[in-house]
């Protein structure tokens, strides 16, 4: 099942689904059994389809992006973390910082998933049991706060700004991608195919990733884990390519959807 989660005129928050007639069917939960209704969801704005407990990222985990970025092979999971605040979802702009200025501001498409239950000590054999589902996320990156220019190679910092965690436009339940491994996953910026790749090129699987995270450690109910991003990236192109005022960017991945994103700057 796909879940949308959106605010109405009234700014209440609702679920729906796709019905049969291809409109978004409200979701009925005041019984505390979700039902689909017949009652069109009036959608104002489209909201993240899950609030994160907290958000995990993986670096360097697609081939072929490793190439492009000439880093080394790691052996295990490289990871970071992008904070809570940097959330936005689908149709929501993406804000180019200008107080902390970057001018160097990146996309990245990935897929990322969601736990359903708490977990520690995990296996890959497992691991996806304790997933709730999947979504599409952009994994904005101001490029020079991350590398050596403006932060010392900061990644949290490079990844946290207001917005630069776009989620959506749906959830998509476990049942429906039994195999996450075998996924077309693309970048289009302004109409052009910047990014286009199949998640069976990831170094660690899902299953081994969060198996990682879980190990000697609780993962609750709730994380959100972006499992990077292929190549194609706008540091890795020559000449280089980054976003700019009024771009509209979107990450698009098999069986879940399409994330759009337009591009603003920060006001200041």
């Amino acid at each position: 099942m796909k879940l949308y989660r959106y605010a109405d005129k009234n700014n209440t928050v609702g679920f729906a689904t796709e019905g049969a007639n291809g409109m978004l069917c409200k979701i009925d939960g005041s019984s505390g059994n979700f039902k689909v209704t017949d009652e069109i969801a009036e959608v104002v704005r489209f909201l993240p389809p899950i609030d994160p407990v907290q958000i995990f990222a993986v670096g360097h985990n697609y081939k072929k992006h490793i190439e492009e970025t000439h880093a080394e092979i790691p052996n295990k999971p490289v990871i970071f973390m992008k904070a809570i605040n940097a959330v936005n979802a689908h149709e929501q702009p993406i804000v180019l910082p200008r107080f902390l200025a970057s001018t160097k501001v990146d996309y990245e498409c990935e897929l990322a998933v969601v736990i359903g239950r708490t977990a520690k000590n995990l296996t890959p054999e497992n691991a996806l049991s304790y997933v709730l589902g999947y979504t599409c996320a952009n994994d904005v990156s101001a490029r020079e706060w991350q590398g050596k220019t403006l932060g010392g190679g900061q990644f949290c910092r490079a990844k946290s700004f207001d917005s630069f965690c776009p989620l959506g436009p749906c959830l998509v339940t476990k049942e429906d991608i039994p195999d996450p491994q075998n996924l077309k996953i693309s970048t289009v910026l302004n109409g052009k195919v910047m990014q286009e790749a199949n998640t069976s090129d990831m170094l660690f699987s899902v299953a081994e990733i969060i198996a990682f995270l879980s190990g000697s450690s609780t993962l609750p109910a709730g994380s959100v884990i972006l499992t990077g991003t292929p190549s194609g990236v706008g540091v890795a192109r020559d000449p280089r390519l980054f976003l700019q005022p009024d771009d509209v960017v979107t990450v698009t991945i098999d069986s879940i959807g399409s994330l759009t994103n337009t591009v603003t700057e920060e006001k200041i």
